[in-house]
């Protein structure tokens, strides 16, 4: 991990992340993953390094979304990041027309950043306006009652990914309600499969979406 982290710092691959900063020149933001310090980046490789969801596949999640989950109106949904970062996927859904869209982000450095994001994000497209993020541990996040979207992008190693998943069923039962899935990588999608809570109703290699029973 740590000879990861010293390649991943020198000049060239750090030339290499500014690809991704397409999405920012376009609406003034800063979600790019070239400008994140070295400590966050250490600290990303203990818990989830950061990587801001390419626009196109984004759109295409949702649209398959759309498709799969039956009479899906965003309207009555709320879009939750698990793992927020500097808030790219939050500014992403706010083209859609959710009842709310929240974040929540472990590391302060890129919290503050998505704060920043959200209050001068300004797009034509703009369908959502209420929209906030949240600093804590994702494992400890109590889910709103809510008809949720949930958006995965590996943010957790196994085990927290486990305990999410669980607070998540137990919240289910607690409150029955419609809730998807958008997995982005699904490199632990078994956590998921394995649960009696969730079904896979469809996706691709690069996403998996899942539907609470």
């Amino acid at each position: 991990m740590l000879w990861e982290f010293a390649r991943d710092s020198t000049p060239s691959r750090r030339r290499q992340r500014y690809g991704d900063v397409e999405y920012d020149w376009d609406f003034r933001v800063d979600t790019t993953g070239a400008t994140v310090g070295w400590r966050d980046r250490l600290l990303g490789l203990f818990h989830s390094p950061y990587q801001p969801t390419d626009p196109a596949l984004f759109r295409e999640m949702l649209g398959s979304l759309m498709q799969a989950g039956p009479n899906i109106n965003f309207k009555e949904f709320t879009f939750i990041d698990i793992g927020s970062g500097k808030g790219r996927a939050l500014l992403m859904a706010a083209d859609y027309p959710f009842r709310r869209i929240l974040g929540i982000e472990l590391l302060p450095e890129l919290h503050s950043v998505a704060k920043a994001n959200i209050s001068k994000y300004k797009s034509d497209s703009q369908q959502c306006f209420v929209i906030d993020c949240l600093l804590g541990d994702a494992r400890e996040f109590a889910f709103p009652p809510d008809p949720t979207v949930l958006y995965l992008f590996n943010p957790l190693p196994e085990s927290g990914l486990v305990m999410l998943i669980s607070h998540l069923k137990q919240s289910l039962q607690e409150h029955p309600r419609r809730v998807f899935v958008l997995y982005h990588n699904p490199l632990l999608e078994h956590v998921l499969t394995r649960s009696a809570a969730f079904t896979r109703i469809g996706g691709t290699q690069q996403y998996s979406i899942f539907a609470a029973q």
